[in-house]
């Protein structure tokens, strides 16, 4: 038994796998440096990516809004009815910073995140990296204990997935660590309200689990990532460590 996801990822009762995680990108966008030239990302991976993180905020912030976590009172339309105007500023954030022209922002209404459909309890397995792990019988996934862990975990793993979306089409795109870092941390504030409204989440937190998440193998000796790359990463981190860090 097993299903896949709009991302590519399948999940069967004998355990996880991933197939397309767009996510991998300690390869710094991926993009090939032959002396002086780089060869870009094409902006339908990166806005797959981006879009995919930002569907799984707000699948689970439906979830959560409910306050039952029963599966059978999500409304995403509900959910988003009177968060438009933030929506709308994320929208416009991430154009921004990610430099994604129509095409690519087109992308996040093919995907249909944003727009009524079924939160499954799959997805949710999705959006929390199978942690859980798959129940027998299967059923039990959406119960609504096991779908408030699912949230908790979801919503720490698709923020730092998010952030670090953003910050990889930021550097393909070549924003500046300083323009591209506030509009990040904007983007970060609203999408950690979306995700939980209970204050549960901070974008310094997400921000603070991205740097031990992911930097780590950008930056590590035997990393793939070009020097280039590196120097872009560090300087957003120290941007954003500016930008949303406490003093």
């Amino acid at each position: 038994m097993g299903w896949t996801s709009r991302r590519g990822c399948s999940v069967s009762a004998g355990g996880w796998a991933s197939t397309d995680d767009l996510h991998e990108t300690v390869g710094v966008c991926k993009q090939c440096e032959t002396g002086a030239e780089r060869t870009p990302v094409p902006e339908e991976s990166l806005a797959r990516s981006v879009f995919a993180s930002l569907g799984g905020v707000v699948e689970i912030g439906a979830v959560n809004f409910t306050g039952t976590w029963k599966l059978a009172d999500v409304s995403v339309d509900d959910f988003l009815a009177g968060r438009r105007q933030e929506l709308g500023r994320l929208m416009d954030g991430i154009q921004e910073v990610c430099r994604f022209g129509a095409p690519g922002m087109a992308i996040a209404d093919e995907l249909g995140y944003l727009r009524e459909h079924e939160v499954t309890p799959e997805f949710l397995l999705l959006w929390s990296a199978g942690l859980t792990g798959v129940p027998e019988p299967l059923e039990e996934l959406a119960e609504p204990h096991v779908v408030r862990r699912m949230c908790r975990m979801g919503a720490d793993l698709q923020l730092t997935r998010f952030l670090q979306d953003l910050i990889t089409a930021a550097i393909c795109a070549e924003v500046e660590e300083r323009a591209g870092a506030a509009h990040i941390a904007e983007i970060l504030g609203i999408a950690s309200e979306l995700v939980d409204s209970s204050g549960r989440n901070f974008p310094e937190t997400a921000f603070r689990m991205w740097r031990v998440a992911h930097l780590p193998d950008i930056l590590r000796p035997d990393s793939p990532a070009s020097q280039w790359g590196r120097a872009a990463f560090r300087a957003y981190d120290l941007e954003l460590e500016r930008v949303l860090a406490s003093a």
